[in-house]
This record gives C-alpha cells, structure tokens and sequence, in this order.
C-alpha cells in the first residue's frame, strides 16, 4: 500500500512543478506581450508626429513658395535695373571689407549702445527741463519781454540805419566823456534839480496866462528873493559855460 501512494505523490509533485513553469512562461510572455505592444504604441505615435510635421512643411512649403518666387522675380528685377552701375566685383569687396571691419562696427554699435542708455537716463531730466523751459518763457511772454526785445530789435535797426560807421567810430571816441556826462546828469542833486526844474516848467506853463508880462511886473517879481537867487544861479552857470568857450 505504501508503494503506490508514494507514485501518486510523486506524480501529483511533478504537475505541479509543470504547472509553475507554465505559469512563469504565460507571465513572460505577457510581459513580452504588453512590452510589444508599448513598442507598437511609441511606432504609431512617431509615425503620426513625422505624418503631422510632413503635412506641416507641405503647407508651409505651399504658403512660401509662391512668396519666394516674388521675391526672387522682383530681386531679379532690382538688380537689372541696377547691373549698369554696380558688378560683382564691387559687391565682393564690399563684403570683405565689411569682413575686415568688423571690430570696428562692433565697436560703432557699443557706442551707440552707450548712447542710447545715456539718453534713456537723461531723456526724463530734459522733459523736465523742457517743461520748465516752456513755462518761464510763458511767464516772460505774458511780462512783455518778447515784446519789450522786438521794440529794442526796432530801436536797433533805427539806431544803424541813422548813423553811419564814422558817426559810431567818433562815438567810441567820445564814449568816456559821454559816461562822465551821464555819471554827472545821475548824480542826486543834479536828478532832483532836473526834476525841479520839470516839475516848475510844467506849472509855469499851466499858469502862463497868469504870469505878469508887463514891466513892472517883472520889476515886482525881482523883489522876490526866490527869483533873485534862481537868477543868480542862472548866471554863475552861464558864466562857468562862458569861460569854457
């Protein structure tokens, strides 16, 4: 009895080793299966992306070309209009000299860099100067000084065109006595004496159908002893122009 049991649980042992390696097998090829079909998935996308770029360029090559052939027809076009003044050869040098100085527009376009940030910081202080500039000249229009300088401009034009260069040579000459004439004539007592005199021709001429006229008249304002002395001062200061002369 034993014997037998011992074959049954041998072969009942054996299956089941069988149905583990099956089973290994089935997982791998699953495993192979799903990665395949991973593969496959990344083959069909790429195909749809090159699929979806060729349509791309096919369009982008329809929209260009026409653009390009105009462009190449007008070039062509420019340039029969120009190969009379202009070769190859010109443009060739140009180009190696373009080559050659290329530090030096290098150099060009960091100045101009340097400029451009300078004015980018300066350009808010010259609006500010701008409108600070408008507005006092506003304030100088509406004072008249733009009308007080275009009368001086008139004074001016009358002042050249009435006085040749010998009368302004002889006026350089004189210049220094002038000054001296005109320090004098601004002197205090000299101002207020002027002003007097003004001031007492202007009542003396509302009052001129009042004076006396007649002899004694005149003979009565001479016992006044303001007009004595206004007479007196008159005749020292014609006097003192006498000697002179």
């Amino acid at each position: 009895m034993s014997a037998p049991l011992v074959e049954v649980s041998d072969s009942v042992a054996s299956n089941g080793t069988g149905l583990d390696e099956i089973s290994r097998k089935l997982d791998t090829l699953s495993q192979n299966v799903t990665a395949l079909g991973e593969q496959v998935r990344i083959l069909t996308d790429k195909a749809y992306d090159d699929r979806r770029r060729r349509q791309e360029w096919d369009e982008f090559r329809s929209d260009v070309s026409p653009v390009i052939t105009d462009m190449y027809a007008m070039t062509v076009e420019q340039l029969e209009e120009i190969q009379a003044y202009v070769q190859l050869e010109d443009v060739l040098a140009l180009m190696k000299r373009f080559a050659r100085n290329t530090r030096t527009f290098n150099d060009m376009l960091d100045q101009v860099e340097s400029m451009y940030d300078l004015w980018k910081d300066v350009s808010p202080l010259s609006r500010e100067m701008v409108d600070e500039a408008v507005i006092q000249l506003s304030m100088l229009e509406q004072k008249g000084y733009f009308g007080f300088a275009k009368e001086g401009a008139y004074v001016l034009d009358q002042v050249v065109t009435s006085f040749s260069q010998e009368d302004v040579r002889l006026l350089g000459d004189n210049v220094v006595t002038i000054l001296n004439t005109v320090k004098s004539l601004t002197q205090p007592e000299v101002m207020s004496l002027i002003d007097n005199l003004t001031t007492g021709f202007q009542q003396a001429e509302e009052n001129a159908d009042e004076l006396p006229t007649s002899m004694f008249g005149l003979l009565r304002e001479m016992r006044d002893p303001e007009v004595r002395r206004g007479l007196a001062i008159t005749l020292s200061m014609l006097k003192t122009i006498s000697r002179q002369y």
